[in-house]
């Protein structure tokens, strides 16, 4: 394997690991295992955890910016604000096993007091701007960032409480709920 695949490979597996297990519980040893390298081969790539965790969320970021560019492509605002309401559906099952990759993270390196915490919290940053931007282009202006928190704590709170009950169904009906608050913010607006 090239040494880009490997160190593309080696953030992949720890992006995955990471969410699935926690980044405190993660060990050089486990990632190298998941990659099927030696550990010297691993340190060559990365020398330190912290150095393959920047990596990882580098990675989220730029997965989450693709994803946003590509809903921004053909949809309108409102249209955009329900694709990220139901990403929880899309993703139903990871979230109902592991949680939100960017809420666990979060909250894992704050409760570690991480220096990473900064670049974990940035993700919810760039959704929040984004949602934002949705809201105001509908016509919200000065509401726009209220409600874009709003859409991220009640995602959030479906996230955290689908993974504690491991309940899909409570998933579904949470999405449906959120996508019926959406169209009656906006018909409220219209009739104004």
């Amino acid at each position: 394997m090239a040494r880009r695949q490997t160190r593309e490979h080696i953030i992949a597996e720890a992006d995955r690991l990471f969410y699935e297990s926690g980044f405190e519980t993660t060990s050089f040893a486990d990632i190298a295992a998941a990659v099927a390298i030696t550990r010297g081969n691993f340190y060559y790539h990365f020398k330190t955890k912290d150095e393959i965790l920047s990596a990882v969320i580098k990675k989220r970021m730029a997965d989450r910016l693709k994803m946003l560019e590509a809903w921004e492509a053909d949809r309108t605002p409102s249209e955009r604000i329900r694709a990220f309401i139901e990403i929880l559906i899309t993703n139903q099952t990871k979230i109902r096993a592991f949680g939100c990759p960017i809420g666990t993270l979060a909250t894992e390196l704050t409760k570690l007091n991480h220096a990473a915490r900064g670049e974990a919290v940035a993700l919810f940053d760039v959704f929040r701007d984004w949602l934002g931007r949705q809201f105001f282009d509908l016509g919200f202006k000065a509401r726009s960032d209220d409600l874009a928190m709003h859409v991220l704590m009640r995602s959030q709170g479906v996230a955290s409480l689908a993974t504690a009950y491991n309940d899909l169904k409570f998933i579904q009906r949470e999405v449906e709920d959120l996508c019926r608050w959406l169209d009656a913010e906006v018909q409220s607006l219209n009739e104004k």
